[in-house]
């Protein structure tokens, strides 16, 4: 016999467009609720790492990716159903325009048949708003919009001005007003949420912000037991040290415990800070900021001097984007200015005036698929050997390479470790 479902007040936050305010919304939304005693889990739509550190910092716990390439179906379900057990309300920020991309936010809003809240910049329009609005509720009919939150308002009367002409059946939940201070963004993204000063009061402004519909209701979304995958002891006993700092902090958290399902004790340090590696049987490098922090990476000679012993003594490393760019012989910024890294791979890379990379990619090692996306600006000036090239699923052209020299696995791609977990413990094993 079957239990009856679980049901959770959900939303997909989603927007016509880009720039429309998802993310500033989605973590107001969280800090709202939270502030009124409920427990909030956000989700982000998509491959992004610097929207989850907002949202993390606004619901006061890890955020997940959910969509249905790099994470799939299965694993999107199983990760919301384990936050419902515990959830008032779960927000899934979207990416993109609502239709945009494939698979898009809409594809992942119909499978999963989660309404949407549709984000809308009015800050340019009056009874158009309106016309939007309906638009986006009626382009896909497996996609339910709940409603809509008109952003960037000018004023009460501006208000009056957009939300009578919406359909009955499709309510705003708040108004928000144009803001003052917005969260800042560099040119990958938005600014990492340690490096925010005051954040948690520009949330408080924000969240007083809101004009909120006293007769909107949020929907309510059965959630299903969606028992997850137990995955074999195949790391049992390895300590991995995880570099994580201002520098390297682009980690899905479903990576982290992935390796901690297969058996891994975690040992993060920071190459920013720390004169000495843990005592670690394997190194994973993330992503991030490196060629913001050239000169603290640079002039840290003992660490740089302990990664590459540890890698010359046959360990096993994955560096990951700009894990990767600190392992090359220098590295450039977008001003020219140049600093010696660990001098591991025979390569030199530069930061470049424009974005060089973004698209989902997949690469196949050993009978293994391994999925996950590239975003970069910068390039290697120096050809080294690649043991593989990945795929885009959306026709694009980019095919990120795959490096490996002694026991080192390095790449610009972003690996989701759970897409091919027997691989990733494979590269950590020693």
């Amino acid at each position: 016999m079957s239990k009856q479902p679980q049901t959770c007040a959900a939303l997909i936050i989603a927007a016509p467009a880009s720039g429309q305010g998802k993310t500033t919304v989605t973590a107001t939304l969280a800090w709202h609720y939270r502030r009124q005693g409920k427990q909030v889990r956000i989700f982000k739509v998509g491959p992004d790492f610097l929207d989850p550190m907002i949202l993390s910092f606004a619901s006061g716990h890890p955020v997940y990716q959910v969509d249905l390439w790099m994470v799939g179906e299965t694993h999107s379900r199983q990760l919301i159903a384990e936050a419902a057990q515990q959830a008032d309300i779960i927000l899934i920020e979207g990416v993109m325009g609502l239709f945009d991309g494939a698979p898009s936010t809409a594809d992942l809003a119909a499978t999963l048949s989660i309404p949407v809240l549709a984000v809308i910049d009015a800050s340019a329009m009056a009874q158009t708003f309106a016309a939007l609005a309906f638009g986006l509720a009626n382009f896909r009919q497996d996609v339910q919009l709940a409603g809509v939150l008109a952003n960037r308002v000018g004023s009460s009367k501006h208000a009056e001005m957009l939300t009578p002409h919406l359909p009955e059946d499709l309510p705003c939940l708040a108004t928000m007003p144009r803001q003052v201070e917005s969260l800042p963004s560099r040119y990958l993204g938005l600014v990492q949420a340690d490096e925010i000063n005051g954040l948690a009061e520009r949330l408080d402004k924000l969240a007083d912000s809101l004009a909120f519909n006293p007769a909107f209701v949020l929907p309510e979304y059965p959630i299903h037991n969606e028992p997850a995958e137990d995955l074999p002891l195949l790391l049992k006993g390895i300590r991995i040290g995880v570099a994580k700092d201002a520098a390297f902090a682009f980690i899905y958290q479903a990576n982290l415990d992935c390796l901690t399902a297969m058996g891994v004790e975690l040992v993060f340090f920071s190459p920013l800070q720390d004169a000495a590696l843990p005592e670690v049987d394997s190194l994973y490098l993330p992503g991030g900021y490196p060629e913001l922090h050239l000169e603290t990476l640079s002039q840290n000679l003992p660490m740089r001097q302990a990664i590459f012993a540890h890698i010359n003594a046959n360990k096993p490393v994955l560096a990951e984007c700009g894990g990767m760019l600190y392992l090359c012989k220098t590295l450039t910024d977008k001003h020219g200015n140049q600093a010696e890294m660990c001098g591991v791979l025979a390569a030199d890379a530069k930061l470049q005036a424009r974005l060089t990379a973004l698209a989902l990619q997949q690469v196949t090692l050993d009978n293994h698929t391994l999925r996950g996306h590239t975003y970069h600006h910068s390039l290697l000036e120096n050809q080294l050997d690649a043991i593989a090239y990945a795929e885009s699923p959306n026709d694009n052209k980019v095919s990120e390479a795959v490096f490996q020299q002694l026991r080192l696995t390095a790449s610009y791609i972003h690996f989701y470790f759970p897409s091919a977990p027997e691989l990733i413990a494979r590269w950590f094993t020693p």
